[in-house]
This record gives C-alpha cells, structure tokens and sequence, in this order.
C-alpha cells in the first residue's frame, strides 16, 4: 500500500501511525452506525433509495436466521447476524473505491470478526444448555461401553471447534487478498474492461464471501442451541 493514495490519510494524521486496515474498519463501523441513526429517523413506510436496500439485507438476514435456527433463537440472532453480513459487505466492498483499501484483506481484521462469532457460540451453547452442553462434544453414542469412543470423538470435536475461528479468518483474509490481486492483475491485461466486468466481479465476491461468513456463523450457532442427540 505504500506510495498509493490513501483517503483516510487526508483525515488521519501519520504521526499517529494508524494502520490502514485499522483505520478502514473503523469508518465501515461509522458508516454502518450513521446510515442506520439517519434510517431511524426517516422510516418511510414506502421504502426507497438507501432504507429500501437495508431493508432488502435484512429481511435476507432475518429469513437465513429463521429458517436455519429456527424458533425464539432465529429472531434473537438476527441482530448479531445481520450486522456481521452488512460490516463485512461494506469492508469487502470498500477495495472496489479508489483511495480506499479492504479492511478484510488484513488478518487482523477477519481474526476480530471470528473470534467473537466462536466465543458467542460457546456463551450461547453454555446459556441454553448448561453443564449439558458438552454432549455436543460426545458423539451420538453415549453409554459406559462407548466411553473410549466418546473420548475419541470429544478430541475430534474440540479440535474441529478451536479450528473454527482460524477457518473463517483465514478463509475471508484469503478470498480479499486473491480479489485484489486479481483485479490488479486483470487490470493490467485488459484495462478495456475495467469500468464493467472487472468491477461486477470485485462486487460479486465481496458479497459471496460476505454471505459465506454469516451463513457460517449461523450454523454455528445453531448447533450450539439445538438438542444434542
């Protein structure tokens, strides 16, 4: 990023020493924060322009909650889900504007948006279930005779858990950082094309991997507050 023009340089002093992606995330939040006080303020019961896009996502995000939670906890996670989806749109999608730089094509930023998705997992799991929980760790077969097979299964369902949280970092960190190589890439060999087909597929796997974020979330926590059986 170093001898590109960068807007938040404009606005942020460099002797604060702020990185890019630090700085990047923290407008998507603002952003995110003032669209929805000047939506609060302006509901329209014909909803168009920018309250008629929102409402589209979330009603998007309510149904994906509903229909894979199900039940009091589908309605209760739609907030946590729906905001996931919108930050992570808007961060991925921030790579396609010039002077603006991805937050998500930084490590640091995708760890911080998986690290909570896990620890909310396991607060929730913990909350409906309590002590009970841990059946989810102990396979289908729980009996005394099966006890070598549920300590086996309780390694493997740990590991796949702590895993989680670098799956999905890794996952959405990878899928911006090959975006915007690609673009830069594609730019170059067919810079004819740049205003259009280049710029529909930055946008289209911005939202893909929004998508897949939450999508991934929402299982998560809908296996944690299911029954274990």
């Amino acid at each position: 990023m170093h001898g590109e023009f960068m807007f938040m340089d404009l606005i942020v002093p460099q002797s604060l020493n702020i990185p890019h992606y630090v700085s990047y995330a923290v407008l998507a939040a603002l952003i995110l924060i003032g669209v929805s006080i000047m939506l609060r303020g302006s509901m329209a019961l014909v909803p168009r322009g920018v309250q008629n896009v929102v409402e589209l996502i979330a009603e998007a995000m309510l149904k994906l909650s509903e229909e894979t939670i199900g039940g009091h906890w589908g309605k209760s996670f739609f907030p946590l889900i729906g905001t996931v989806f919108m930050y992570i749109l808007l961060c991925n999608s921030m790579g396609l504007v010039p002077g603006f730089t991805s937050p998500t094509s930084n490590l640091n930023v995708t760890a911080s948006l998986a690290v909570p998705v896990f620890l909310a997992t396991h607060f929730f799991g913990l909350r409906v279930h309590g002590i009970h929980y841990i059946a989810h760790f102990l396979g289908p077969i729980r009996n005394l005779a099966a006890l070598p097979l549920m300590a086996g299964m309780f390694v493997v369902e740990v590991i796949s858990h702590l895993a989680r949280p670098l799956t999905l970092s890794v996952r959405l960190f990878g899928n911006m950082v090959a975006k915007h190589q690609l673009l830069i890439v594609l730019a170059i060999l067919v810079p004819a094309f740049v205003p259009s087909a280049i710029l529909v597929l930055g946008v289209l796997v911005s939202v893909v991997q929004a998508f897949v974020f939450a999508l991934l979330t929402t299982l998560y926590l809908a296996g944690a507050v299911e029954e274990a059986h």
